[in-house]
């Protein structure tokens, strides 16, 4: 399904195809009575973001769009300079300078965080790739002139808040996230495909993390240099998007961007799209699970007239649920448990890519080989017109239910923003929608046949010891001290004061039954024309089978392999004709099986989503195939550092009788590979049946019309057998004591601990999370700054309850480097007690916590995903449906003694059980030094022993 439980590396759903064919469903779902699909264009038309511009004279672009569905507005600053601009020697720079205009500027010193949330901003972070840096918040129409004051300032009045301690304290932090992404299985593939598709020098041929010794060398006066060459208002683009019009920012931009002096212009870097003189085949070790074969080639950037069939012969090889690749390697053949292909279009350059993960057991060289002939028979014959169609209607589809949002990582703003910059035409976005949905079998096949026929790069991942690397040695400096606050230079006068916040207005929601009794629980939103759905089941990981843990995983990822009236491939097909994404996920408490759709086409997708729910067959030639896909994910969870750890917790905090302790990855790999298709269907009938339902919908539909289509496919749905039931008999948590999970040679240590508490999900934990805020739940949390801002041993670290229906433990999570991982448990342990006990949550951190969380309501709220998810959270935490309508009030209640009180009873900080995934010759002898027993777990023993062969 859309959330494949078995996925190594985020898998789509899997279908059947005979080599050198289109696919085909069976003859009967040809037969079947249902509407047809909307057509694309329909679709296309949905998509539109009205704009007007205007330019500063110091040459800011400024893009205003006009949305007032919500009382926010989202600010998005994108910075002409990225990965490609850099020289050698200076690799790095540009995300390194992401990171240091978020710590203060001259007349806003200190963290960029503080001031955005106190007002209650959103979605806001910076990011770096190779075409741009970029910053953005999406924060109430109130608090628009503080944003732009701290944007501004950090664009004109920057470098004199850049300190050497500044500038050490975020170049720690970057080589943390540098060790963190390497630290991950296939981390280093990147390096190398880019190193073998460019040439030495090439823009494009080094990461966007850069290298450690260019890190390490950048002096004080280097990284100034780089900010005045590169952030002057001439070089960037403001998008304002939301609840606001062209004649309010006019003003408020000149206001406050109008007197910063223009810089020097960035200048586009010449880049060829290189051609390999011949095939380049290269291997790499690593410590994974799996074989994995990635097929490399450069391709046209997205400017290009040819970029959108690339798009499209992407989605066709390995994009779509139906696609080649799947189809062949995977469900005919069964030689790969995962496959994939796309083209990432950047401004100048594309990337394409094919990759596969091999069976366990299959030689790769057979799979690299299949690979090349289906890539060759795909630029012999071409797509069919309905790959084509299917292809199109699913990037159109996605496409409008992603801009919902005005901001964040791909809203409105960004839409505009990326047209603007890369392009130099805002509305770029729609010619790239309008240009996919022309594209026909013949214009991807001669695009397809222009590229994908030259020699490719190619490297194949092999299990093993990584070879010696360099770049992820600790520099031998000395630790640096926090950065010292700044002073106000105040040139520019105080931060903007905050006016009146409009309140949120969170939708009504209406409740009614269908004709069996199943609930319907129902908000109308009208921002976008698409309909989501969650139909809600009381069964999730908890009612995972005793002594068969991953019978509940299993039967998620099995429901679209077929039922009684479709097989698994128009079960792909039929979804990607109608843009729908059906997909199915789990929490503690429950299974979920969604569908996202464009409501032109809701009628037939009911028709696909009912006969899954209703009708799963569980064919048992796809059960052996998905039996064994999710062996092979198993297997990758340990070798994974956050797979290992979430394993090893869960029956540590929660104690191993407790339902929740069965939270242990995709499964017990004996008992999936003994599970037949009698234990799914035994399971199926006793949980996914309709007096466990629940339906959660939000829709542009008015409810009666939803109602009567789901009434119409569902009304008649009666359940088989017996009901399952839950035990929640308490268990024992562990005492206290730290597991280390031997990985060798991991350049950081995974650390998650768990402390058990007596909290439950239905006791309202909204005073305690409140308090924790302070204590673990944010950015500006205490141990957060502690571990990341003031020693730079982390890219992050957080903490809260994880609270399921019936449970709460309170939960850390710090990946540190591995020389610091004791110093790193001690300082966690004293930041949680001195909270607790000498320094409680101050006034300070009181008003940021209540002020940022009610202002910030509006934004949080801005999406139907987000007002699906609380309509869930609500129901199963037994609140009422008004809970959000009603929040401001409770949050106004609250006194600063009332949350430390609160946290206080909830948490012991002597009851923290610690399990660190990380290297045991590094580590073992820090965790020695801490007082509690240590006991060490080899990475491959975490899941128990493998089954045996043949099963």
């Amino acid at each position: 399904m859309r959330i494949k439980s078995v996925a190594l590396t985020g898998a789509a759903a899997l279908a059947f195809v005979l080599p050198g064919q289109a696919v085909s469903a069976q003859t009967a779902v040809k037969a079947a009575a249902t509407a047809k699909p909307a057509p694309v264009s329909t679709l296309v038309k949905a998509v539109d973001i009205p704009y007007q511009t205007f330019t500063l004279k110091n040459g800011l672009r400024v893009v205003v769009h006009t949305d007032r569905k919500a009382p926010v507005v989202a600010v998005s600053v994108w910075y002409d300079v990225g990965s490609k601009h850099e020289p050698k020697g200076k690799t790095g720079f540009a995300h390194l300078f992401e990171h240091l205009m978020f710590n203060g500027s001259e007349n806003a010193p200190g963290d960029f965080f503080a001031p955005l949330k106190s007002v209650g901003a959103t979605d806001y972070n910076g990011t770096t790739y190779f075409d741009r840096t970029n910053y953005f918040e999406t924060v109430p129409t109130a608090a628009l002139d503080r944003a732009l004051f701290l944007e501004s300032d950090r664009m004109g009045y920057l470098l004199g808040a850049v300190t050497q301690s500044v500038l050490d304290e975020q170049r720690g932090v970057v080589q943390n996230e540098k060790r963190q992404g390497d630290n991950q299985p296939y981390g280093l593939t990147q390096y190398k495909i880019l190193e073998g598709l460019f040439p030495a020098g090439h823009p494009y041929a080094h990461t966007t993390i850069g290298s450690m010794t260019d890190l390490d060398a950048a002096t004080l006066d280097t990284v100034k240099d780089w900010f005045r060459q590169h952030y002057g208002p001439n070089n960037a683009v403001l998008v304002l998007a939301g609840d606001i019009d062209v004649a309010t920012a006019k003003p408020l931009v000149e206001k406050y961007f109008g007197a910063i002096q223009p810089g020097p212009k960035s200048v586009l870097p010449t880049v060829a799209i290189p051609t390999l003189p011949a095939p380049v085949n290269e291997v790499m070790k690593d410590r994974v699970a799996a074989v994995m074969i990635s097929r490399n080639w450069a391709v046209p950037g997205l400017n290009d007239p040819e970029s959108a069939p690339l798009v499209v012969a992407g989605s066709i090889l390995g994009g779509l649920a139906s696609s080649r690749l799947d189809n062949i390697l995977v469900k005919q053949e069964k030689l790969a448990v995962q496959v994939s292909a796309s083209d990432r279009p950047f401004a100048q350059v594309g990337m394409f890519n094919m990759t596969a993960i091999v069976r366990p057991g299959v030689d790769p060289a057979l799979v690299d080989k299949r690979m090349q002939e289906i890539l060759a028979d795909f630029l012999k014959n071409g797509p069919t017109a309905d790959e084509v169609r299917r292809a199109v209607t699913r990037f159109v589809s996605g496409r409008v239910e992603g801009l919902e949002s005005v901001g964040g990582f791909g809203g409105k703003a960004v839409a505009l923003a990326e047209g603007a910059l890369y392009s130099n035409d805002p509305g770029k976005y729609k010619k790239q929608l309008l240009a996919i949905a022309a594209q026909t079998p013949a214009t991807v096949k001669a695009a397809a046949d222009k590229w994908l026929s030259r020699p490719a790069y190619t490297l194949t991942v092999v299990p093993g010891a990584r070879d010696a690397y360099e770049e992820a040695k600790v520099p031998p400096r000395a630790d640096v001290p926090a950065a010292p606050d700044q002073p106000v230079k105040g040139t520019r006068g105080s931060l903007p004061e905050v006016g009146e916040v409009k309140p949120l207005s969170f939708p009504a929601v209406e409740r009614s039954r269908l004709a069996n009794g199943i609930e319907l629980i129902y908000a109308q939103r009208t921002a976008v024309p698409v309909t989501q759905i969650a139909m809600s089941f009381d069964a999730g990981i908890a009612a995972d089978v005793p002594g068969k843990l991953g019978t509940q995983r299993l039967v998620q990822s099995m429901l679209d392999e077929g039922t009684t009236h479709r097989n698994t491939i128009a079960i792909a097909e039929e979804q990607e004709r109608l843009g729908a994404s059906i997909g199915s996920s789990a929490s503690n408490d429950r299974t979920v099986v969604g569908l996202d759709v464009p409501s032109a086409n809701l009628a037939p997708a009911l028709d696909l989503y009912a006969d899954i729910v209703r009708n799963p067959a569980f064919p048992d030639a796809e059960l052996a195939r998905v039996k064994a896909q999710t062996l092979a994910g198993i297997k990758q969870e340990l070798t994974s550092p956050q797979g290992l750890a979430s394993r090893v917790l869960p029956p540590l905090v929660y104690g191993p009788t407790s339902p929740y302790a069965k939270a242990q990855g995709a499964g017990d790999p004996r008992a999936v590979a003994a599970l037949t298709r009698a234990d799914l269907i035994a399971f199926q009938q006793a949980w996914l049946r309709p007096d466990k339902a629940k339906i959660f919908v939000t829709s542009d539909r008015p409810l009666a019309e939803v109602k009567a289509a789901l009434d119409r496919v569902l009304g008649d749905w009666r359940g088989t057998g017996a009901a399952g039931v839950k035990n929640f008999a308490a268990g024992q948590p562990s005492a206290p004591k730290i597991v280390l999970v031997n990985r060798p040679d991991s350049p950081q240590s995974m650390i998650l601990a768990g402390a058990p508490t007596g909290l439950k999900g239905i006791d309202n934990l909204l005073v305690q999370n409140t308090a924790n805020d302070a204590l673990g739940g944010s950015f500006l949390s205490r141990i957060n700054t502690d571990i990341r801002e003031n020693k730079h041993w982390s890219y992050g670290v957080r903490g809260g309850f994880q609270t399921s229906e019936f449970a709460a433990p309170y939960v850390m999570s710090a990946p540190v480097q591995a020389d610091k991982t004791g110093p790193s448990i001690d300082a966690l342990r004293t930041d949680v007690t001195e909270f607790l006990t000498t320094k409680p949550m101050d006034q300070v951190e009181f008003d940021r916590a209540i002020t940022g969380a009610i202002r910030s309501l509006s934004g949080s709220f801005e999406t139907s995903g987000a007002v699906l998810s609380a309509m869930q959270a609500n129901d199963l935490f037994r609140r009422p449906d008004d809970y959000y309508a009603t929040i401001t009030r409770r949050y106004q209640a609250m006194t600063l003694p009332e949350l430390n009180k609160s946290i206080e009873a909830a948490l012991n900080p002597r009851q923290f059980i610690w399990v660190v995934v990380g290297d045991a010759k590094t580590v073992k002898p820090q965790l020695d030094t801490l007082g509690l027993p240590v006991e060490v777990v080899e990475a491959a023993d975490v899941a128990g022993p493998a089954p045996a062969a043949g099963q």
